[in-house]
């Protein structure tokens, strides 16, 4: 048995502040990591990974970290997100919504057809090879656990929880590293002209102009309006899942982001009494803030996330999950380049969705996010993307995919 070592939470909080740091470092000092968009997080995680797996095979010790603020974080960051939203950005997303929704759907089914195969020809129960497709890569962690007690008791597959947990880690290192680069080459390939729009609501924190704006009132407001979100939120997932839908708890902060912007740029618009409700609604004031808090979130969630990998539990089952990822990987990058591109209308902001859907793909909706911050931040704006990206993985996707694999593991 290997020593444990356990960090705490609040210690493994301020290591992760430092891991994120050491990853933007890294980003500044080597090219290469510039040039492909890898986001610095995932950087300063994977180097946190590898030491932690260093430890464990060469020293026998285990090191465990607590990471009971990763979940606050991702609620935070897309309670900002549903804020930066406009209904009228909204309705312009409309067909890209659709579209998206169908691509995506097309996917999911090639992706369990691929790991079913994969999973006959190594003499697998084919089911099994719904744990390496949309279960634990499109759905995420909470997907696969959501469904382990199904393939556990229900159809006798005792190791789909460490197969589907595996492949989860697998493909969140893979979404982070392919989404930049595949921007980067579809915007060369096809001399798409970057976004003339510089001024980012997300990814700014390499930009400095920004900061100039921050101000006391304004940031505090900003974490007024951000908390107003999350328990408006809780409140709104609670009401879907009277509905017998079990989404992520982020999709109810997402929207009600979207109600509160909405509502408080309704108020600010009218006159009368009204007007006393925008000494508390300045949203030119708590724009920054905002835009700040949900970099902070999103870099500290998605460090904590990759903290938390442990790689030797691919051991028993490397052949297996190897070679099934390297597929699924490919089918990833050709679907997205071929597809996913043309169908969302081969421009940059089509480019940007397509960094995003190679996150979703393959990770989780935070690296998708984190994806498109990175390539928004050395290509400029797209503000379409950063609304119907969110909406498509952390709505629309979950039910769908809930279908499919109901349809699918019988």
């Amino acid at each position: 048995m290997p020593n444990v070592i356990e960090i705490n939470a609040f210690t493994s909080f301020t290591l992760a502040i430092l891991i994120l740091f050491v990853g933007k470092w890294l980003s500044m000092q080597v090219k290469w990591l510039q040039k492909y968009s890898i986001p610095e997080p995932v950087i300063g995680g994977l180097c946190c990974t590898l030491i932690v797996c260093a430890a464990y095979y060469l020293f026998d010790i285990h090191i465990s970290f607590e990471l009971e603020a990763r979940n606050m974080l991702l609620l935070y960051f897309f309670a900002a997100i549903g804020l930066n939203s406009e209904i009228q950005t909204l309705k312009q997303g409309g067909r890209a919504l659709i579209y998206l929704t169908i691509v995506a759907t097309v996917f999911m089914l090639l992706q369990n057809m691929l790991g079913m195969g994969i999973a006959s020809a190594f003499d697998l129960d084919s089911r099994l090879g719904l744990m390496v497709g949309s279960i634990s890569l499109t759905g995420g962690v909470g997907t696969t656990m959501a469904w382990a007690s199904h393939f556990t008791d229900t159809l006798g597959l005792h190791s789909a929880v460490e197969l589907g947990i595996a492949a989860n880690m697998f493909g969140l290192i893979s979404a982070c590293i392919i989404g930049g680069p595949i921007a980067g080459f579809l915007i060369r390939k096809h001399g798409i002209k970057p976004s003339a729009d510089t001024q980012l609501e997300i990814g700014t924190l390499l930009k400095e102009e920004p900061f100039k704006q921050l101000n006391y009132y304004g940031v505090l407001m900003a974490i007024f309006w951000l908390n107003i979100a999350l328990m408006l939120g809780r409140i709104i997932t609670r009401l879907i899942a009277f509905t017998g839908l079990n989404l992520p708890a982020f999709v109810g902060c997402l929207l009600a982001g979207i109600a509160i912007r909405s509502l408080g740029s309704l108020v600010t618009s009218r006159k009368g009494r009204l007007w006393r409700w925008k000494t508390i609604w300045r949203w030119n004031s708590m724009q920054p803030g905002i835009a700040l808090i949900s970099d902070i979130s999103l870099g500290m969630f998605l460090t904590m996330a990759l903290m938390g990998l442990q790689l030797w539990l691919l051991q028993p089952i490397l052949a297996f999950i190897t070679t099934a990822m390297i597929l699924q990987i490919l089918l990833v990058i050709v679907f997205t380049v071929f597809i996913v591109f043309r169908v969302m209308g081969r421009d940059y902001e089509a480019a940007v969705m397509c960094s995003g859907f190679g996150g979703i793909a393959l990770g989780s909706t935070a690296t998708a996010i984190a994806n498109m911050s990175a390539v928004t931040r050395q290509y400029g704006n797209a503000p379409r993307a950063f609304i119907v990206v969110p909406l498509v993985c952390g709505f629309f996707i979950d039910l769908i995919n809930a279908f499919i694999i109901g349809f699918m593991a019988v």
